[in-house]
Parts: C-alpha cells; structure tokens; sequence
C-alpha cells in the first residue's frame, strides 16, 4: 500500500494501520469522482501545450481518464488498500490501465490545488440543484397564495392572536424569506467559481501553465489571484454552511407554524399521509414528523456550521490537514438541504387547508387597534386613541361581551367622538383590505407581491 502514496518517497517505515485509516478520506471524498477526472482532463490538455507531455501521452491519459469515469459511474471502480483519496485511488488506476504515462499527470500540480478545485467544482454543481428545488418549493408556494388569496386566518404575535391577515399574506412572508436565500445562494455560486488550479501546493505552477485557459475549460468564471490563499481558503465552503443555516431558519420557523397549525389546537391545516406518521401506541394520531424533521436538522446543520468554523480559526497559513474537515460538513449541509427542500415543496404542494376553522379563529378583539384607527379617522391623536380603544376593551371583559356588542351608548361614555357608524369597522374582510400600503395584507396589495416574486423568478 505504501508504494502507492503520491507523498510515500522520503519515507522508509511503514505507516501504522490505525494511522492509515485516520488519514484517509476516500470513504467520503470519493463523491468527488466526477469532478476530479474531469479536473485531470483538463490538466493534461494544459500540460501538453507546454510540452510536458508528448500528444501520444496526452492522448492515453484521456482516454485511459474516460475509462475511469466510466468505471466510476457504472459503479465497477475497485478501491484498493492505499488509495487514501480521490486523487491517489484515480491516479492508481490510470496507471494501470495506461502505465508510466499516468504518472506524469501530476507534474506541476499538488493534492493541495487539486482538491480545492475538485470541491468548488462539486460545489457548483450542487448549488444548481438546490437552486432548482428551492425555485420548486418558492413557486408551489407562489400558486397556492393566489389560489387561496382570499381566505382570512389570525395573525400571530409572541403566540398571541393579533390582527387579521390574508393566509396567502402568510405564505408570502416566507417565501420573501427564502427568496434572500435564493439570491445569496447565486451569490455564493459565482465566489465558488474561481479556479484554484495551478496553485501547486503553495508557491504557484513552475511551467508557466495557462490557467486562464483550464479555467475556461472547467467552466469556471475566473481564477484565484494568490496562490497562497487558493490552496488554503475555504471561504466558500463556511459561505455555503452559513448559507445552509440561515435558510434552514427560515425553513425550521416555516415547518413550527405549520405544526402548531395542524395540530387539533389550531386545526388550520392537514398534512397529507404522504408526509406524516403514526404512533405505535396511540391509533388516533397523525404525527407532522416531516416538520419536524425539518425543524430538527436544523441543529445538524448549525452544528457543521460551527464546528468547521472551530476548525479553521486558528490556522496557519496555506494547507493544513484540518482542512479535511471540510469535506464532510459541505456534503452533510448540501444533502440536508436538498432532502429538506424537496419534503417542504411536498409538504406544500398537498396540504388541505380548513378554512372555516381559520374564519372561525378570528374573534373581534383582533379589531381593537382598528378601533383606534376608527378614532384616528375622528382627528384624536393616536395615542389617545390607542387607550380609548383599551379602555373599550376592558369595559367588554367587564361585561363579558365581544367589542362588537358593546352599545353605542357605551362608547359615547368612553368618548364622544364614537358615532353610530362604529358598526361599520366589525368586518374582518374590510379590516385586511385597509392594510393596502406595498407589503400590506389587503387583497390588491398581497396580489401584487405574488406578481413581483413570480417575475423575479423567471
């Protein structure tokens, strides 16, 4: 095994077993396959136009790196004892299928360069598939707030009931949210794309290699400008964990309400059996365990988040084995969110909602502050307004009534501003629609944020 080490030369002993298997990463990093036989692909092309290899060589490395891709992916590829990474197992295996061709395609290049180039390659990659699911999940919610757009529910303040909104209102507040994330995830995705390759393991290529041009070849948007900082930074990767963490928040604050809602408490919404379970003791009961799951990765990926940042804090300069870290919290983070979005556009996509227990959630204390609205109306200052509308609320507990039953006369004793035409403020529908100003809950105003993020989404 010890003859197969791209590093093995000034060593005489052998390296202790326990050691071997600490050091490896082949048992996650292989997930890089593709993009390391593709950053070979262009190496070799690069390193021939310098004369570093003869176009027959050229020619054999190519193909024999196709073999390997395709081994790879009709999963026939044989890691053997040795091959430590991605990098060493692929090498490996050209060689034997080429011979001492293959052992000229590392000249000039280190792990060190090779692996950040895999990985921001990888990473590109996934960040366009959880563009795609989370354009999925931002636009089944788009076509369920206007399908629902005029059904009333309460809203929400520290869990107390507050004011009446739209629930399209309510969807659109989270797809806001995760539209933010959206644009930094693109945000994200052109800092990924700048090329490492040709970093060496620090000090930069020997050969004059044009990476300008391999840059072109792996479709990426430029290249690093320090060979330093290129082999070393994971900046991009602590990007996409934080990334991953804030939208799981604003996922986890999505999949609370929705549980709070479908529980027989609140009974706004019912989750489809495709998304939830039972209990193995209580026959009665639908469990909402797809939100919860969502609620509860989100700990997970805080936590890879964290830790790596730990990792890298005090690190010295250029490449430090540490950095192996990084791997296994960028593939946990990209496969937990990529599970996650497309179980909340399930999620979405077949909830039932019960709009006549969200109309009957609506009580009229929640028109308390279009009371002093009302008064507003009337020229009183609002904050004079704000304790009438208390003291008619207090004087509604005293006689155990609704707002709305207190008599005229009892509002003339409150204040004589109060005329007969306070009847006309008790609708609840009348009540969204003055919230008409850009963002507002009114039905006009709602309509036009769907309209907005829709565009923006195409």
């Amino acid at each position: 095994a010890e003859g197969a080490k791209l590093w093995g030369g000034r060593f005489t002993g052998q390296i202790d077993p326990v050691m071997e298997q600490f050091n490896a990463s082949i048992g996650y990093d292989k997930r890089m396959w593709r993009q390391d036989v593709r950053g070979s692909e262009a190496y070799a092309i690069a390193i021939h136009k310098l004369g570093l290899l003869t176009t027959e060589e050229k020619d054999q490395i190519l193909e024999g790196l196709k073999t390997v891709y395709r081994e790879w992916e009709e999963v026939k590829f044989e890691i053997k004892p040795g091959d430590e990474d991605i990098h060493t197992a692929n090498e490996r295996r050209l060689k034997e299928l080429i011979g001492q061709a293959g052992g000229k395609l590392h000249t000039g290049r280190s792990r060190n360069d090779q692996v950040a180039t895999d990985m921001r390659l990888w990473l590109i990659d996934e960040i366009d598939k959880l563009t795609t699911y989370l354009k999925e999940f931002l636009n089944v919610s788009l076509d369920r707030a206007e399908a629902e757009i005029d059904v009333l529910f309460p809203g929400y303040t520290h869990l107390q009931r507050a004011q009446p909104i739209r629930w399209s209102h309510w969807i659109m507040s989270h797809v806001v949210a995760l539209q933010r994330d959206l644009a930094r995830l693109e945000e994200i995705k052109k800092r990924t794309s700048e090329m490492p390759l040709g970093s060496g393991a620090l000090a930069g290529h020997p050969f004059g290699i044009d990476r300008e041009a391999m840059s072109i070849d792996l479709g990426f948007q430029s290249i690093t400008g320090n060979s330093l900082d290129a082999t070393a930074s994971r900046d991009f990767v602590l990007e996409f964990l934080f990334w991953g963490s804030l939208t799981m928040v604003h996922l986890s604050k999505w999949a609370e309400d929705l549980s709070m809602y479908s529980s027989k408490e609140f009974h706004f919404v019912q989750l489809s059996d495709a998304y939830s379970t039972g209990s193995s003791l209580m026959p009665q009961k639908k469990n909402p365990d797809s939100l919860e799951l969502i609620r509860g990765r989100t700990g997970r990926v805080y936590g890879r988040c964290s830790g790596y940042m730990m990792t890298v804090k005090g690190l010295p300069s250029t490449y430090n084995k540490d950095l192996q870290e990084d791997k296994e919290a960028m593939f946990d983070v990209a496969d937990t969110l990529s599970s996650v979005l497309q179980i909340a556009s399930g999620v979405m996509s077949t909830l039932t909602i019960h709009k006549e227990k969200m109309q009957a959630a609506l009580s009229m204390d929640m028109l308390a502050t279009d009371l002093a609205y009302y008064l507003v109306r009337k020229k009183v200052p609002f904050r004079d307004a704000h304790g009438l509308a208390g003291q008619a609320v207090a004087l509604a507990e005293k006689k155990g009534c609704a707002l709305s039953e207190l008599t005229h006369e009892d509002y003339l004793g409150i204040h004589s501003a109060f005329e007969a035409d306070i009847t006309g403020i008790w609708d609840f529908e009348k009540s969204v629609n003055q919230y008409s100003a850009t963002g507002g809950t009114a039905k006009d105003a709602v309509l036009a944020q769907i309209k907005t993020r829709k565009a923006s989404l195409k």
